[in-house]
């Protein structure tokens, strides 16, 4: 329990995201440590320059966390840390889960031990008929084998695979993009109330938080990270699908794409995929016989959990070659969007250097650019 509280008043520290949160949680052993170390301690710290030393200190000194974790348990009566032994078994094992993780709805331990296999169903919000046909009907056939469904509830491919679940009567968790109580879009509130009647909603975001255009490329993240396998139906070369197929390829999970046609602009992203060495799907019983083949995850007490567990999965993640001072700014760019003085503060380097190196990271697909000249880790 005191784990918990600091896992929640760290995430409310500005400019510590869950990249960085690991990185104390490796030097101090706890986050109740970390929390009383001295601004020397945390100087030692991957990461952290005398600026980001100097927003923990200060943020620190405006929150409890015991009497946060008493005030935040009103509003949000049921969230996960990685301190919980309920937190995702396979979100542990990426290398940024959520700090805290909000539910709603029916829960199924089962579901967050990895004893039953959970497939992401994504793709555009304006599909064509071919793709929404096609995504019911392997939402239907998945939910029937004992599968369960996860997607983002947004319009389009979103809603047909969870009514595709639905109506299989299977369950199927949304990952929102805002507060687990609010709806997005409006228009899908009947299947919301739904879902909640027959799976459940999952977000990073405490209740009340709105939509935002920077949460749902995180959201993602979460998407591929909770499932054994994503599945991209239909989706254009730009398209958020695409950036949760790419996260499911480096958390080691398997991609299939649903074949279009040349002449759908709404396939070539899915034609992009297969390029690269995504699976096809051919119909219903072929997915089924791919996904069957699948290895068990191994759901014994050790294995499923504690945080240390979580450690060691995280020291095996790769970590990129770079030249050293593209490796020096990589390093200094956090999970959460920060601003282009910033970076080059914490890094130490002249505006054009960080400039140049921050645009060679984005082409390597290591950092994101956000409007207003800010930039986060992907």
């Amino acid at each position: 329990m005191e784990e918990r509280a600091y896992w929640l008043a760290w995430s409310k520290v500005a400019g510590v995201g869950p990249v960085f949160l690991r990185r104390l949680q490796q030097h101090f052993g706890t986050l109740a440590t970390a929390w009383n170390a001295t601004p020397a301690a945390l100087g030692q710290v991957e990461g952290f320059g005398r600026n980001t030393v100097e927003r923990v200190v200060q943020g620190r000194s405006q929150i409890q966390p015991d009497k946060l974790l008493q005030q935040h348990q009103q509003q949000n009566p049921c969230f996960w840390t990685p301190a919980d032994p309920d937190y995702p078994r396979l979100l542990l094992e990426t290398p940024n889960p959520p700090p805290v993780l909000y539910c709603r709805g029916q829960i199924n331990s089962a579901e967050t031990l990895g004893q039953i296999p959970m497939v992401a169903i994504v793709g555009t919000r304006e599909p064509s008929e071919y793709g929404k046909r096609w995504t019911r009907k392997i939402s239907m056939a998945l939910a029937r084998s004992g599968f369960t469904i996860v997607s983002g509830l947004a319009a389009g491919i979103d809603t047909e695979a969870h009514q595709g679940c639905l109506d299989a009567g299977g369950r199927t968790l949304a990952i929102l993009g805002t507060g687990v109580d609010i709806v997005y879009p409006p228009r899908n509130r009947l299947l919301y109330e739904a879902i909640l009647k027959q799976g459940a909603v999952l977000s990073e975001y405490p209740a009340g938080t709105g939509p935002d255009r920077a949460h749902f490329p995180q959201r993602n993240r979460i998407i591929a990270g909770l499932t054994r396998a994503v599945l991209v139906m239909e989706a254009p070369t730009k398209s958020g699908a695409l950036i949760t197929a790419h996260l499911a390829n480096d958390f080691c999970r398997d991609v299939y794409v649903l074949p279009g046609s040349l002449d759908n602009p709404n396939s070539l992203g899915c034609l992009g995929l297969l390029s690269k060495g995504a699976q096809v799907i051919l119909n219903e019983g072929h997915l089924l016989e791919m996904l069957g083949a699948m290895p068990p995850i191994d759901t014994t007490t050790e294995a499923v959990h504690p945080v240390s567990a979580q450690l060691s999965l995280f020291e095996k993640a790769p970590v990129p070659q770079l030249e050293p001072e593209l490796a020096k700014v990589l390093q200094v760019v956090p999970a959460e969007a920060t601003s282009l003085d910033s970076i080059m503060q914490e890094a130490g380097l002249a505006a054009g250097a960080v400039s140049s190196a921050l645009l060679q990271l984005e082409l390597l697909g290591l950092v994101t650019q956000l409007p207003g000249m800010r930039y986060q880790r992907c």
